[in-house]
């Protein structure tokens, strides 16, 4: 299996790069559009665990945008041949430091979302003397 093969990196990396920048200006029409149209994509978020795209473009057309201003750090995009990979990040809202995992696929219409995953990390415990 070839992995990281460039131009498949590539493709995916631009992909993700628009999902980002949807986020933050709040575009829910490419939210929408990068995330595949079938009843078994799913999306777990920070309080919802969505199932189907129809849950998770109802979910877009309701949330704040104020909700998902963040700041991307690190982040990991592993292609598995050319039409599936992995991008796995970490953000910052604020103090509060977060993860994002997501599976693409390629499809018909182009690489599509069919599943993702986002979670706070926990707070960092004081340390005792």
């Amino acid at each position: 299996m070839d992995i990281n093969n460039p131009q498949t990196v590539a493709e995916v990396t631009r992909e993700f790069n628009r999902y980002q920048q949807a986020i933050l200006n709040n575009d829910v029409a490419v939210l929408n559009e990068l995330f595949w149209n079938n009843t078994l994509t799913l999306r777990y978020g920070i309080g919802e665990n969505l199932y189907g795209y129809a849950a998770i473009a109802a979910f877009r057309g309701a949330r704040d945008p104020a909700s998902a201003l963040r700041v991307v750090g690190k982040n990991v995009v592993t292609t598995y041949g050319r039409d599936a990979a992995t991008t796995n990040c970490e953000f910052a809202r604020g103090a509060r430091r977060g993860r994002q995992s997501q599976s693409w696929i390629r499809m018909p219409e182009g690489w599509r979302i069919v599943a993702a995953h986002v979670s706070y990390m926990a707070e960092p415990k004081p340390c005792r003397k």
